[in-house]
């Protein structure tokens, strides 16, 4: 059959439909570049590419106030980008926008005195802690990789590491918070000093959010002096329930500043010969770690070593950075303290066990089938809800991602108010939706 001379070449629709995606792509960069200035718009790289399609560099609170107003008008999705780690993992699909905070990253204000520190949400916390520390301060926070780990994805993504349990989490030290919300209005809660009370507690309601309630631009927290001297005690055991035996009674005992504990999977990256590794660190003035080092070795007795200077604080990054994120499946499960023990041996996983506070990241090391994959979240969700806690995946290998769930599923009253509260804060839908607990 003859085609008419009119007709469309085939494939013509594709060509037509991909001039038109291009223009309005192109219009878009040009009416971003028009608030954020020339050279300020870019393609995404490295995990900016899985979280968002196009990168924004906004100098100023007011310029992310215009994109905000703008892209309720277009309803074009948008969300925060620090590093994109976690973001890159649980988005299914890229927003629109990804706001790079690489801009607003100066210390705002330190008052050592007061003992805390206003700062950019874009700052890192190497180089929040590198500022203050002249004044022998720090935000004592040890998110996996510090020096790419901004204020803005430590508080969305409620990263925290070991210190845990002796600072607890940056939802704890937080005391005052900016962020742009919808109709790109500027909202401040808590403020620059400890003791207030004042308003509605936004802190603890932006702390784990994942950006989907608005863009924090600016962060007051407290901050503690850095300890005359740290030290880490090293101890092997041959089986999981001996190293957390052992951990009780050293928790019991003593004003730890992290205890955790390694399974045989991560523990090989310390040259460890045994199947368990138990790290307890400890800090404090001279006589203090004198004190401390000597109780260690009298309840666990002449094994392991007990490190200094250098040697610890390098054992102590290793523990800190073991990247989760690298691995085909990795979860963070959260249950009482006494229940963790039981819980891990139940999961059959490797894992890092933060053993005074409750909380393990557990992984699987062999990547496996998307079938395996989810009945092996089943079983470890299965497991948190039995010892009364939660589980969250942290990372999963591309090719099983899309099969598993993220986020627990809380009971339908939590999720009403959940729904209400993401319905309130962003009645438009273009923080980061479809990236949260319930699809929200």
């Amino acid at each position: 059959m003859r085609r008419s001379r009119h007709a469309a070449p085939p494939g013509a629709d594709l060509v037509a439909a991909a001039r038109i995606v291009a223009a309005t792509s192109s219009n878009l960069t040009n009416r971003l570049e028009s608030i954020v200035g020339t050279g300020h718009v870019r393609a995404p790289a490295a995990n900016e590419a899985c979280a968002a399609d196009t990168i924004i560099e906004p100098g100023t609170v007011e310029e992310i106030c215009e994109i905000v107003r703008t892209c309720e008008a277009d309803h074009i999705s948008l969300a925060p980008v620090g590093a994109a780690r976690s973001l890159s993992m649980i988005r299914r699909i890229p927003v629109a926008l990804g706001i790079s905070m690489v801009r607003l990253a100066r210390v705002v204000a330190h008052e050592p005195h007061d003992m805390t520190v206003v700062a950019e949400s874009g700052i890192t916390v190497r180089a929040l802690n590198d500022a203050i520390g002249s004044a022998g301060q720090r935000l004592p926070v040890d998110p996996c990789g510090p020096g790419v780990t901004t204020l803005g994805s430590l508080i969305g993504a409620a990263h925290a590491g070991p210190l845990r349990l002796s600072e607890g989490t940056s939802r704890d030290l937080l005391i005052g918070i900016r962020f742009v919300g919808h109709g790109g209005n500027l909202i401040h809660g808590g403020g620059r000093v400890v003791k207030n009370v004042a308003g509605y507690d936004l802190m603890k309601l932006m702390g784990g959010s994942f950006g989907t309630l608005g863009i924090v631009t600016e962060a007051t927290f407290k901050v503690r002096p850095i300890p005359a001297v740290y030290c880490l005690a090293v101890v092997p055991y041959e089986r999981a329930d001996e190293a957390f035996a052992a951990a009780r009674i050293l928790n019991d005992a003593l004003p730890l500043s992290n205890l955790d504990i390694l399974s045989p999977a991560l523990a090989s990256g310390f040259n460890s010969t045994s199947k368990f590794l138990l790290f307890a660190g400890f800090s404090g003035s001279p006589l203090e770690i004198g004190y401390q080092a000597e109780r260690i070795r009298d309840l666990v007795g002449a094994r392991g070593e007990i490190l200094d200077n250098d040697a610890a604080r390098t054992s102590y990054e290793l523990l800190r950075d073991i990247d989760f994120h690298s691995v085909p499946i990795a979860a963070q499960i959260s249950v009482p303290p006494a229940r963790l023990a039981l819980a891990l041996e139940a999961c059959g996983a490797g894992f890092r066990a933060h053993a005074g506070s409750g909380v393990a990241q557990i992984v699987l090391v062999d990547e496996p089938s998307a079938e395996a994959a989810i009945k092996a979240v089943a079983r470890w969700r299965e497991v948190a809800h039995s010892a009364r806690g939660n589980l969250r995946l942290l990372a999963a290998a591309s090719a099983i991602r899309d099969a598993l769930e993220f986020f627990d599923t809380p009971n339908d009253g939590a999720l009403a108010l959940m729904r209400r509260m993401k319905a309130a804060f962003d009645p438009a839908g273009i923080f980061n939706p479809g990236c949260f607990v319930g699809g929200i």
